[in-house]
């Protein structure tokens, strides 16, 4: 039986590495040992942003909310608890969007959570 020698995928595995790395710093792309470091690295910091992203939009969100019922004498948390009284099935994306694009619509959104307070 022939003699199977791993230089080709060797070199493959390396060149997708390298690929990976490219636009580095320094030796961090042109290195393997230290390009596999850094995408290493990379691709944690990387997880991390998706989890972040979530986080930083939810917060965009809620500040854009706070500050478009503040004009009807609402707070956010008062405003979040009509909406669910009411029986409203929006979430706090597309209420944001809805006081930027279309404030007529979330002025009556507004409305409907104040009579469900009370």
């Amino acid at each position: 039986m022939a003699r199977v020698k791993g230089a080709m995928m060797t070199r493959k595995r390396r060149n997708a590495t390298l690929k990976l790395a490219k636009g580095y710093w320094g030796s961090k792309s042109k290195h393997f040992k230290m390009a596999k470091q850094q995408v290493m690295k990379s691709g944690n910091y990387a997880f991390t942003g998706r989890k972040l992203k979530k986080r930083d939009f939810r917060r965009l969100w809620i500040s854009r909310l706070s500050a478009a019922v503040a004009p009807y004498g609402l707070n956010y948390s008062k405003f979040m608890n009509g909406v669910k009284k009411a029986g409203i099935d929006l979430n706090r994306k597309s209420l944001s969007e809805m006081a930027i694009n279309d404030t007529a619509a979330f002025a009556a959104v507004v409305e409907a959570a104040k009579a469900a307070l009370n």
